[in-house]
């Protein structure tokens, strides 16, 4: 249980760092004249990834979930793999990357890194972590509310950004 928490804890600092670089990144496309789209779904989104982090280690903890090696091994390689999925789409859409959906009118859209070949890679990462940080310590149940809440959200987000993306 307390590798799982020191895993958490990783996952939690990753997410600051995103954060630091999402402010600083909105800082610079606002400063380029760049809009925001759909900021009404934003906090939601928010609150669903600070639950889950939260979650997680809760119902590992509080539900006796136990590490199941057969189980527990691919998923951490899998959240490993999302993380590295993650930060390509960070690195390949550099300033224009955030957790919120900015448009800077006039740049062009990013066709290359792994946006050559699917246009939400960074969602792919999401959906990915969302269902196999939880897994890791078998807390199923996080693992299958995050990932129902989280398809709403992205439903959402992926149309939002779409509109964005074509204005």
């Amino acid at each position: 249980m307390i590798a799982y928490l020191v895993l958490i804890g990783l996952v939690v600092l990753e997410r600051l760092a995103e954060l630091v670089v999402a402010k600083r990144n909105l800082a610079w496309a606002r400063a380029q004249g760049g809009v925001e789209y759909g900021r009404g779904h934003y906090p939601f989104i928010v609150l669903a990834h600070v639950a889950l982090l939260a979650a997680a280690p809760a119902e590992a903890w509080l539900a006796h979930r136990p590490f199941v090696p057969a189980l527990g091994w691919p998923m951490l390689a899998v959240v490993v793999l999302a993380q590295g999925l993650r930060w390509w789409c960070i690195r390949t859409l550099g300033r224009q990357w955030n957790t919120r959906v900015v448009v800077v009118p006039g740049l062009p859209l990013v066709d290359r890194g792994p946006y050559r070949f699917f246009p939400h890679p960074n969602y792919v990462a999401v959906v990915a972590e969302g269902i196999a940080l939880p897994l890791v310590h078998s807390a199923w149940v996080t693992a299958v509310a995050f990932t129902a809440v989280n398809a709403a959200l992205l439903a959402v987000r992926v149309r939002v950004e779409n509109r964005a993306l074509a204005s």
